[in-house]
């Protein structure tokens, strides 16, 4: 029989599939004898039961039982009781953290007659048991009844208005009698009964609507973005209640072991006195930072020391805690491994390696291409010297500005229409999600860095500065110092500095950047972050098997791409040489009534990509380049059909004759001639090459001149051809046949080898690789139309169209436009890849669509057994860092 519950004593911090990370990491310190209140996890499994039946689960009651009453044995109390009740908060706790995602419920267990009880166990603190009660109608109403969360708000503001008091702390056990009667009354009217007075039903009812959040709204939004299974599912931790909110000698914080914004070591976090633990990170009252508890609690402060050195040494990493005083008696409520900002977990990674707790091959699992894209955005130049409106706590870092909004659908609304906006609260929740996504940025008049919108934020990478509490937040505007920021106006934010601007900022390159570039001020080359990113790539270059190229089709993105570590260049687009002032040699081309004057346009097109391909071979001289050979259809370089209808029969309605007139009723009849329903299934890449005679033999002579010019100035150049588009392995057979014969002619003894082989873009390729082998010496897989054509999808059209549908019902987790389809497109290239070599055992695999510069897609790469990805040049740092981890993970797998 499944066992669907386990005590805190039975659990690890390995067993968070199935008890979630908050339950496994509870269990975890109650192991190492840390202060846990006694309790048990409801188990992951026990959730995906319930949400596929849609019922309770059979036989949960009955383990429920048995664990209610241990701890009730080892609290000494029971719930329930009258006289002396044990409570209980509930709270969800999924295998990866989602922070304010999913529900919690405290002090289940309070009634009518128990809340005399509580006040009697704290020592006759009516206030204490009233707040409570409170708190409990509140949440649970919100949480398991979906009461509006407002009405009880307003509730809670007339008590405040009515005392004349700012803080909920100033109210009396008198106003907190009555405003339990008024959210009863909210409750009823909501919900159609009276709040439940029996315990036992709402510990049920509150398991089950955890249960439920697994697949609330924001939850779902939440994975979506953060790219968690959906099939997880969430535990439910039962725990004995410890009370913060007894007084001044209680109170509830938020610590962190290193700064979660920069990774330096000191003392962080958030500290309420007199308080619950939702109250810190809700952000409903500006926190005290937590140096601030030696001077209010030393003993406990200094017990908390050492618990945080404790964990931080047993989990090897930087630790989220969350604690609670009771009295003056310090609890553990949670830890779990936190979250940081991109240049914390560079600098953290870099920090524990010097203290000798990791190695270099888990500092570089520990950081991630994503998180170096962010560090790789631009900054705020404040060479200008502006004048900042407030500020706040920068509480993650990065520049943004934009339109301030100050709902959560109007921040969607607006970036729906490409507009940049800063989301302005008083504090966020976990309904302003889809708003918090949709934001450039997220400003917050109260709370710290351990509040929601901080946590959030840093999750996603996402600029965000709170606690500015001069901050005045109405509904369409807010004031600071008299200064009014209307709905519309722009402003910028700076997530590291927490200083707030009015209208846009200039931006300046990143450190990072600078540093890839090789163009970083020397006093600037000793900073933790720049030494700790130089340090984790170095060993992750040194631990990849993966090579990464880049494309480029110039001379400075060749340059650029090289200095930011590309080992050469998977994909130089030839047609995009035939834009600009050389359209009219392509037009030339196309309009060409006989050969001689195609062989002209040809000769006048031969010299000018020459001189392309020479300055990209110097640029990338010693390394590989792979030139594609023109892919797209002819008529993409020719004016719009209807354009140039329209222009033709406005001319002849006019009478119009000569010259002009002439040429663009011959360019018409071309462009008719030439136009297709779906040009991306017709006439390119091989395929124009087969129909022009001359095309391709232009672009091969012209690339193999280039080559041999290099070589004759000392030059190391590393051609490859690549034929695209091909479908059967007699289409590259044609095309190599006269590329040998043009490149024998030209190379002469100049030592100068071009390989010529193919990339793999239909489906048919990748079935029948093997074959196709036989005539390439390379495949580059361009995933772009592979996945466009094993799909069915046009890429042009489908992401605006419907994607977002899929995306909401859940059919993509992600568009595979944006990271490899594992399980369609990726079968195709492991198949392809496996046959190809089994016909020539030394065949080069590689990828040149945009999945090459994807981190998920690169560790699929690596798995299938390519030798390089080819991304663009600013991805091609993202690509290094992953083709380290990819390498370090499947080894560590190897070993295990």
């Amino acid at each position: 029989m499944a066992k669907y519950v386990y005590d805190f004593a039975e659990g690890n911090k390995d067993l968070k599939d199935l008890l979630g990370g908050k339950g496994a990491n509870l269990a975890e310190m109650t192991n190492l004898g840390l202060p846990v209140p006694a309790g048990f996890t409801i188990t992951t499994e026990a959730c995906q039961r319930f949400l596929a039946e849609g019922s309770h689960v059979d036989g949960l009651d009955d383990e429920i039982d048995r664990h209610l009453a241990a701890l009730e044995s080892a609290m000494g109390r029971r719930l329930g009781d009258a006289a002396d009740p044990l409570l209980v908060s509930v709270r969800s706790g999924a295998k990866f953290s989602m922070p304010g995602m999913m529900e919690t419920v405290l002090n289940v267990g309070l009634n009518d007659e128990s809340v005399a009880g509580l006040s009697r166990q704290a020592g006759g603190n009516d206030r204490f048991a009233w707040d409570s009660y409170r708190r409990l109608i509140q949440m649970f109403g919100k949480t398991v009844c979906d009461v509006p969360g407002e009405e009880f708000e307003d509730a809670l503001h007339k008590a405040k208005q009515a005392k004349g008091v700012r803080d909920d702390v100033q109210l009396d056990s008198d106003d907190l009698k009555s405003l339990v009667a008024a959210y009863k009354k909210v409750f009823s009217k909501h919900v159609g009964h009276e709040f439940p007075q029996d315990p036992r039903q709402q510990l049920d009812q509150a398991v089950e609507a955890v249960f439920r959040s697994w697949n609330a709204d924001r939850a779902v939004l939440y994975r979506r973005q953060e790219r968690i299974p959906a099939d997880l599912g969430t535990a439910v931790n039962v725990v004995a209640m410890v009370f913060g909110n007894l007084g001044p000698d209680s109170g509830t914080g938020v610590a962190f072991t290193r700064d979660p914004a920069t990774g330096e070591s000191g003392i962080y976090g958030d500290y309420l006195q007199n308080a619950q633990g939702e109250d810190v990170v809700a952000g409903i009252r500006n926190t005290l930072p937590l140096a601030d508890l030696e001077k209010i609690d030393k003993k406990s402060y200094d017990e908390l020391l050492q618990i945080m050195a404790t964990l931080e040494g047993h989990y090897h990493d930087l630790c989220d805690i969350e604690f609670t005083i009771e009295r003056g008696k310090l609890w553990m409520l949670q830890t779990r491994v936190g979250k940081r900002t991109a240049a914390a977990a560079f600098t953290i990674a870099a920090q524990l390696v010097e203290e000798g707790m990791i190695d270099l091959d888990e500092a570089v699992t520990r950081v991630s291409g994503a998180q170096l894209a962010q560090l790789m955005f631009p900054r705020f130049d404040l060479s200008g010297d502006p004048t900042a409106l407030t500020r706040g706590v920068g509480a993650s870092p990065g520049a943004a500005y934009g339109e301030v909004v100050f709902t959560s659908a109007q921040a969607v609304a607006l970036a729906g229409e490409g507009r940049s906006v800063i989301l302005v609260r008083r504090e966020t929740n976990p309904d302003d999600l889809p708003g918090m996504i949709a934001a450039q940025g997220i400003l917050t008049a109260r709370g710290g860095k351990t509040s929601h919108a901080a946590v959030v934020a840093r999750g996603m990478g996402k600029t965000c500065v709170c606690g500015a509490d001069q901050v005045e937040v109405g509904r369409d505007q807010f004031t600071v110092h008299g200064q009014v920021v209307h709905e519309g106006d722009v402003i910028s934010i700076d997530g590291t500095t927490g200083r707030v601007y009015l209208g846009e900022v200039p931006v300046r390159p990143s450190e990072v950047v600078q540093y890839f570039e090789g163009d970083l001020d020397p006093a600037l080359a000793n900073e933790p972050l720049v030494a700790a990113v130089h340090q984790l790539m170095t060993h992750a270059d040194e631990r990849a098997r993966l090579r990464v190229r880049t494309n480029a089709d110039t001379g400075p993105d060749a340059a650029r791409a090289r200095r930011f570590g590309a080992q050469g260049i998977g994909l130089c687009r030839t047609e995009h040489m035939f834009l600009g002032d050389r359209r009219e040699l392509v037009e030339r081309l196309i309009l060409a009534h006989n050969k001689t004057e195609r062989d002209d346009a040809l000769a006048a097109l031969q010299p000018l990509q020459r001189a392309d391909f020479l300055e990209i071979f110097r640029e990338m001289n010693g390394l590989p380049v792979t030139v594609r050979l023109i892919d797209p259809p002819l008529h993409e370089f020719l004016p719009s059909l209807e354009e140039l209808a329209v222009q033709v029969a406005v001319a002849k309605e006019r009478g119009s004759s000569g010259e002009e007139a002439e040429r663009d009723e011959r360019m018409l009849a071309a462009v008719r001639r030439m136009h297709e329903s779906n040009p991306m299934l017709g006439l390119r890449g091989v395929r124009l090459g087969l129909v022009i005679p001359g095309l391709f033999g232009m672009q091969v002579r012209a690339i193999a001149e280039a080559a041999v010019a290099l070589a004759a100035e000392g030059g190391r150049p590393k051609p490859e051809i690549m034929v695209p588009l091909v479908g059967a392995v007699q289409e590259l057979e044609t095309v190599r046949h006269e590329a040998e014969r043009i490149i024998a002619e030209v190379v002469g003894d100049s030592g100068v080898e071009v390989l010529i082989g193919t990339m793999i873009e239909v489906p048919r390729a990748a079935l029948t690789a093997g074959q196709i082998a036989e005539a390439a010496e390379f495949f580059s897989f361009g995933t772009n139309d592979l996945t466009q054509m094993a799909w069915g999808f046009s890429r042009d059209d489908v992401e605006g169209a419907f994607f977002w549908r899929y995306l909401e019902l859940g059919i993509f987790g992600i568009s595979p436009f944006e990271s490899i389809d594992r399980d369609g497109v990726g079968r195709l290239v492991r198949i392809a890849g496996e046959e190809g070599r089994a016909t020539r055992p030394g065949l080069k695999l590689g990828v040149c669509g945009e999945h090459g510069g994807d981190p998920e897609s690169v560790h699929f790469f690596h798995e299938v057994g390519l030798d390089y990805v080819s991304c663009s040049p600013f991805r091609v740092p993202i690509a290094r860092l992953e083709a380290g981890r990819a390498a370090v993970e499947s080894a560590g797998s190897d070993h295990r």
